[in-house]
């Protein structure tokens, strides 16, 4: 898999991130870079409360 290195330089991940800034960041993120896919865990928990886009998230 291959690292946007500029795009991570860029857009870090907030610390003690919460749940909107996660998920914004990791769709973000896979627009981007193609380094990592988005964690098991936050997929779990997006699916629980039913959230695919930035849209659901507003």
């Amino acid at each position: 898999m291959k690292t946007n290195k500029e795009w991570h330089e860029k857009n870090k991940m907030p610390k003690n991130a919460t749940f909107e800034q996660r998920v914004k960041w990791h769709l973000e993120h896979l627009k981007n870079c193609s380094c990592r896919p988005i964690p098991k865990g936050l997929l779990n928990e997006m699916e629980e409360k039913n959230v695919t886009t930035l849209h659901d998230l507003q």
